[in-house]
């Protein structure tokens, strides 16, 4: 059952993802060569308590893995997605990180993320980025009451894969509210079944993210248990944004903006 969301949830998740892109926004300022990722790490910690908030990633857990030691995502480069912040990870001029900021706040959670050019970088590894990118608004633009789950998923993967890039397959999108994942699960890729994929109905909060690589799409897994890279070594992109599904067509929610209950003075005070 995908969860759909009463007037109060809507409010609540509307608060929860405003906070979560105010956090994005102010952490993707801090970004330059020569900061690790350990630095960048704690500066997500701090602002996300200034904003009243917790991190919905730290001590998560999953069947294999140790808790998550981190307060946001923070993967470079060849890093696909959970990459963890550490004192000797230097941004270098040419990188690229990804940012996935998770929190909770007021009983739900707002997740976005995206992808920060280093300084100067490959045009390539440019491009790579701005498809990613445009790849997560043809997939929102798919999010219609009367549309299936899988219609988002084709969308990604046609204007992705025809522009010579692969999409992940190991991660995918996913509902999010009063978890960090509910149902349904958003694939990158399409299913020859997309007929019996779910059917979008007003009130669902999707969470929708490509993940792209600039080579294949196979990824493995780090010895630290979280952190996923891309198989051959490839830079790999992600962009994330939780969108509300409504009569009048798909809702951005994790855009930076006032926070209406119950820390949006504390923060103004800041």
């Amino acid at each position: 059952m995908i969860p759909i969301k009463n007037k109060e949830g809507i409010a609540r998740m509307r608060d929860a993802c405003a906070v979560a892109a105010n956090v994005l926004h102010e952490l993707k300022q801090q970004v330059q060569p020569g900061i690790t990722t350990y630095d960048l790490d704690q500066t997500a910690r701090k602002l996300i308590e200034a904003h009243g908030a917790k991190s919905a990633c730290h001590g998560y857990q999953v069947r294999g893995a140790p808790p998550y030691p981190a307060y946001a995502c923070l993967s470079v480069n060849e890093e696909v997605v959970h990459g963890i912040g550490s004192m000797k990870r230097i941004l270098r001029d040419g990188d690229i990180i990804a940012l996935d900021i998770s929190i909770w706040y007021n009983g739900y959670v707002g997740d976005n993320a995206l992808t920060v050019p280093v300084g100067r970088i490959p045009p390539r590894v440019a491009e790579l980025l701005r498809v990613t990118e445009e790849a997560r608004a043809l997939g929102i633009a798919q999010a219609t009451v009367g549309n299936r789950i899988g219609d988002i998923s084709e969308a990604i993967q046609r204007y992705v894969e025809a522009h010579g890039f692969g999409i992940v397959r190991d991660m995918v999108g996913h509902g999010v509210g009063t978890s960090m994942h509910e149902e349904p699960q958003i694939p990158n890729f399409a299913d020859r079944k997309k007929n019996r994929t779910e059917l979008i109905k007003p009130g669902m909060t999707l969470a929708i993210e490509p993940m792209v690589n600039l080579g294949g799409w196979k990824t493995k897994m780090l010895s630290d248990g979280w952190t996923v890279v891309s198989a051959d070594g490839s830079p790999s992109a992600h962009f994330e944004h939780t969108v509300l599904t409504t009569e009048k067509g798909p809702e951005i929610l994790t855009l930076p903006g006032p926070v209406s209950f119950p820390a949006a003075a504390s923060v103004a005070a800041r």
